[in-house]
C-alpha cells in the first residue's frame, strides 16, 4: 500500500468522453489518437513503475499545429493535459489520470538546423539527448548533458526536469546547455523564449521555465548548445576499502581545485551487480569505487591524474586502473550507464534523488546505510559524486505486505537528510508524484504559495500536469 494519494477525477469530462475524441479526430489522423485500453498500455506509468493509471486517451501529434489544437481543445473542454517524453522520469512525473489527456511528443523527432559558427543546434522536442550528439559528432562536436537514459530520454523532459548526467561536473546540466524553447501554453499561445545569443533581455523566463516539469506549457522545439568535443578523454577506475574513504576523496579532490569532466560513485553492490552485466573490469573486492574521467591532450590527461592519484592515495585507494584506449573508457561506462537494467538482478528498486554538499559525502553515505538497516532494506549507491547528486537505489520485495509503503517511508527519511544537510529534494529527477508530499521539507507555506502563484500565470485552470510538484492541498 502506498503513502501517495492520486488526484480524484472529474466525472464530467468522463462523461463528455466521446464527444471530446470525436472532437481530436477532426483534426489529428487516426493513429494519433489512442484510446482503446490495449493502444494505452505502454503510458499508463513511468519508469516509477510502481504506479500505473490508465489515461482517458493518448495523443500524438507530429506538428506544432496540432499541438496548438490539442491545448485548444483540452482548454476548452477543461480535460487535464499530461505532457510526455519518453517517459523515462523515475519520479512519476508522466504518469497519468483516468480524466487526463497523454501528449506524447514522440512524433516531434526533427533536428531542424546545426550552427556549428554559433554553436547550437535547433531540435524538436522529441529528439533524443544521444540523437543530438550523433548529427554533430563527425564535425567534432557534442551535447553535454548526458543522463542515463540518454539513448531514450527527449529534450523535452530533460528541459521539463533540468536532467544532467555524469559529465554535468565540468559541463552542467541543461539549463546551462539551452539557449531557448518554443512552448505552446494553455490557450495556444505559441511563446518563443530565449535567443540564439548566450544571453537574453528582460526576465530569465528560460530559466523559469527549465526544472518546470510540464506546468506551464509544451515544449515543442529548442535550441541547444553544442560544444567542442576534446582530443581524447580517459576514465579511470579507483577503488577503496570503505564507502567513507571514496566520499572524502571525491571532496579533497574537489577542495583541490581540479575539475575532471566526470566522478562517479559506485558502492560495493552497484560494483557486483554492473560488473556482472558490463564485465569492465570493475574491482569487485572493493567497497566503493570512483570513476573519474579526464579529457583533454594525452599530456594534460597525464597530469591530471598525477594530481588526483596521491589524493586518492591519502584517501585509502587500493588500486586505480586509467583505461589506455578509447575501447577500455568505453566500456568502463557501459557499466556505469547500464546500472539501472543491471541492479534489477538484485530485485525491484525504487531510485532516488538528492543533492548535498560534497563536503557531506561521507557522511551522508554512512547515514544513509543507517536508515536502510533500520528500515530492513538493502542499498546500493551510485552517483555523481561530483555534484553532490545522489541516487541511492533502494531494493525490496514488492510483493511483500506493505512493501511500497515501506521503501517510500525509508526514502522520505533519505530526502529529508538531504534537506538538513544542505542539499535539496531532486536533483535531476523531478519531484513528479514521488516527492510532492515532500516539499514541506524543503520550502514554507509562502515559498509553496509564490511558486503556486506563478504556476497560476500560465496555467489559470491547472489543468496541466495536474497532481503533481505541489502538494494536493495546495492545488484546486
Amino acid at each position: 500500500m502506498s503513502t501517495i494519494v492520486l488526484p480524484k477525477i472529474n466525472p464530467r469530462v468522463l462523461i463528455a468522453k466521446s464527444k471530446f475524441l470525436q472532437a481530436l479526430r477532426q483534426f489529428l489522423p487516426d493513429d494519433a489518437v489512442l484510446s482503446k485500453t490495449v493502444q494505452m498500455h505502454a503510458y499508463e506509468t513511468d519508469a516509477l513503475t510502481a504506479y500505473k493509471q490508465k489515461p482517458m486517451c493518448v495523443v500524438l501529434p507530429s506538428t506544432i499545429g496540432q499541438v496548438q489544437d490539442i491545448v485548444k481543445l483540452c482548454n476548452h473542454y477543461n480535460v487535464r493535459l499530461v505532457p510526455r517524453g519518453a517517459g523515462t522520469s523515475l519520479a512519476g512525473g508522466a504518469l497519468p489520470l483516468e480524466d487526463s489527456v497523454v501528449l506524447s511528443i514522440a512524433r516531434l523527432n526533427k533536428i531542424l538546423e546545426i550552427d556549428t559558427q554559433n554553436r547550437f543546434a535547433h531540435v524538436q522536442s522529441g529528439v533524443t539527448n544521444l540523437a543530438i550528439t550523433k548529427a554533430v559528432e563527425h564535425l567534432g562536436f557534442f551535447y553535454a548533458p548526458d543522463p542515463s537514459s540518454q539513448l531514450a530520454c527527449t529534450i523535452a523532459g530533460n528541459i521539463a526536469n533540468n536532467s544532467g548526467g555524469p559529465h554535468c561536473l565540468k559541463y552542467g546540466v541543461t539549463t546551462n546547455n539551452l539557449l531557448a524553447v518554443t512552448l505552446v501554453t494553455m490557450d495556444g499561445t505559441i511563446l518563443e523564449i530565449g535567443s540564439e545569443a548566450l544571453d537574453s533581455a528582460g526576465y530569465d523566463l528560460l530559466g523559469l521555465l527549465t526544472g518546470s516539469e510540464g506546468q506551464f506549457g509544451i515544449i515543442v522545439a529548442a535550441k541547444v548548445k553544442i560544444i567542442h568535443a576534446a582530443q581524447m578523454a580517459r576514465a579511470a577506475l579507483l577503488g577503496f576499502n570503505s564507502v567513507q574513504d571514496a566520499g572524502k576523496c571525491v571532496a579533497n579532490i574537489i577542495a583541490a581545485g581540479i575539475l575532471p569532466v566526470a566522478m562517479e560513485f559506485l558502492d560495493k553492490p552497484a560494483i557486483i551487480a554492473c560488473e556482472a552485466f558490463a564485465k569492465a573490469g570493475y574491482p569487485v573486492d572493493a567497497e566503493a569505487m570512483l570513476i573519474i574521467e579526464v579529457e583533454g591532450s594525452e599530456t594534460k590527461i597525464a597530469t591530471s591524474f598525477d594530481k588526483i592519484r596521491p589524493i586518492a592515495q591519502k584517501n585509502g585507494v587500493f588500486t586505480m586502473t586509467v583505461s589506455t584506449t578509447p575501447q577500455e573508457s568505453a566500456a568502463i561506462w557501459k557499466g556505469r550507464k547500464s546500472a539501472y537494467g543491471a541492479m534489477g538482478n538484485l530485485g525491484d528498486f525504487i531510485c532516488m534523488d538528492g543533492t548535498i554538499p560534497t563536503s557531506q559525502l561521507s557522511y551522508a553515505l554512512k547515514t544513509i546505510s543507517e536508515i536502510c538497516e533500520r528500515y530492513k532494506l538493502g542499498v546500493a549507491n551510485m552517483f555523481h559524486a561530483g555534484d553532490g547528486n545522489l541516487h541511492p537505489l533502494i531494493v525490496y520485495d514488492a510483493n511483500a505486505e506493505n512493501a511500497l509503503e515501506t521503501v517510500e517511508a525509508c526514502g522520505a527519511e533519505i530526502l529529508k537528510l538531504c534537506v538538513d544537510l544542505g542539499g535539496c529534494l531532486t536533483g535531476e529527477h523531478g519531484i513528479g508524484i514521488e516527492k510532492r508530499d515532500l516539499m514541506h521539507l524543503q520550502f514554507n507555506k509562502a515559498d509553496i504559495l509564490q511558486q503556486v502563484a506563478v504556476k497560476r500565470v500560465f496555467d489559470p485552470k491547472w489543468l496541466l500536469n495536474y497532481g503533481k510538484v505541489f502538494p494536493l492541498e495546495y492545488q484546486p
